[in-house]
């Protein structure tokens, strides 16, 4: 099976914890996640997330109504947690999320290993646009919640997103 990879890293003037707190709550995932998608979390009673919390969301993604699941499979707060889909539309799906302290706020990192039916075709066509299009959305609403005056980390050259 052929994996991919998408990786961003976005720079937030607020402390770890507080980032971590906001990606921990999982309604604000549907928050982060853009309008055309029609994200909405199906898991009943979701409150608190840990390792081996399992998520169901329903989707679409190009018009096509899914199901998804993943489940939380590394839980450091407020470093960093991962989740895995167990249920959806990719072969594979490992979503890492991390949350170093950097110049007084935050560096939130995403990486992201998939692989999809279709391989390298589906990819470069249609996922890896799609994706990068999600998590640029995903940065504006960051920003926008997180640093509304558009500060930026000396030393990263940038704070916005970064493919």
């Amino acid at each position: 099976m052929r994996t991919f990879q998408h990786q961003t890293h976005l720079w937030l003037p607020q402390p770890r914890e507080q980032i971590f707190a906001f990606f921990a709550d999982p309604n604000n995932l549907e928050k982060i996640t853009p309008p055309w998608l029609r994200f909405e979390i199906t898991s009943p009673n979701l409150f608190a997330v840990g390792r081996g919390t399992r998520i169901d969301y329903r989707l679409r993604i190009r018009g096509f109504p899914l199901r998804w699941q993943s489940e939380i499979t590394a839980w450091e707060p407020p470093a960093r947690f991962v989740d895995q889909q167990t249920r959806g539309p990719y072969r594979l799906w490992i979503h890492d999320h991390t949350f170093d302290e950097h110049e007084g706020g935050t560096m939130v990192g995403d990486s992201v290993v998939y692989a999809v039916t279709g391989g390298k075709l589906v990819q470069k066509l249609w996922v890896a646009p799609d994706l990068a299009r999600i998590f640029h959305y995903r940065h504006e609403v960051l920003q926008h919640l997180f640093n509304p005056r558009g500060l930026r980390a000396s030393n990263t050259g940038q704070g916005n997103f970064a493919p």
